[in-house]
């Protein structure tokens, strides 16, 4: 991936990072020149992105980590801003996908969509206070704009995400610590839920894709081009905002 992005020195921690939209902000942050740590729960998903990373692969830290438990949170945090020196930016991407109406899948979502992203922000502060480009990104999504049926539990937590988002961003402005989400809208790549839908329920797939006005699914590629953009420079006057990424997806709700 190419970008008019240089993040050389900078340092890049992602929560939630081998699959989908955080293996893609991971791959561009790498491309643009910073040094990245990943999480994620699988090592399978960690050796794919290393052996996608290339020749950047030496500036890539993976580390397994289970995003529900506070406790791997708070080492993973410790160990990648060992690995890395320090630390500029936090990308908390992680979903528990709890879509069903039951506890399980709210428990799930409060775990790791809000929860995670709160442990995550509190352990890694004291490094990005020492940051002079400090930034947090949370991965937010339009399903948390309005009332809706479908996935009750995901939607509610990442509502909830969203005014954490804003309400930290106040409380980190003294610390020249910008927050900020990114809410991308309906997002396919390969084995992701669209791609799955796709295949075993093509008339949902075809309905949502009618909901579009770009025509279209977006690219995890696209929402990293968002983050990227939120972390740099040029982003410096932008703090808790909610930005969505979807086609205009959002317009038709």
């Amino acid at each position: 991936m190419t970008t008019p992005f240089d993040f050389t020195t900078y340092r890049v921690a992602i929560a939630g990072g081998s699959k989908g939209i955080g293996r893609a902000i991971a791959l561009a942050f790498l491309a643009a020149g910073a040094n990245v740590a990943v999480c994620a729960r699988g090592q399978d998903g960690l050796d794919a992105l290393a052996r996608d990373a290339g020749t950047s692969v030496g500036r890539l830290h993976a580390q397994t980590c289970d995003l529900a438990e506070a406790g791997q949170i708070e080492r993973w945090i410790a160990d990648a801003a060992q690995a890395l020196g320090g630390m500029d930016v936090l990308v908390n991407n992680a979903t528990g996908y709890g879509f069903r109406e039951d506890d399980e899948s709210w428990l799930v979502d409060f775990n790791v969509d809000l929860m995670a992203a709160v442990r995550a922000s509190r352990f890694a502060v004291p490094h990005l206070r020492q940051s002079q480009h400090a930034c947090i990104l949370h991965t937010s999504s339009i399903g948390s704009f309005r009332p809706r049926t479908m996935g009750p539990p995901y939607a509610a937590m990442k509502a909830a995400l969203n005014h954490y988002t804003r309400t930290q961003a106040l409380a980190l402005a003294d610390d020249c610590i910008r927050v900020n989400a990114i809410a991308p809208g309906s997002i396919e790549f390969p084995d992701g839920v669209w791609d799955r839908v796709k295949h075993e329920k093509p008339e949902q797939y075809a309905k949502v894709l009618g909901t579009i006005p770009f025509g279209r699914y977006g690219t995890p590629e696209e929402v990293a081009h968002l983050a990227l953009f939120l972390a740099s420079p040029f982003a410096g006057w932008i703090t808790g905002q909610i930005v969505a990424v979807d086609g205009g997806q959002s317009l038709r709700f």
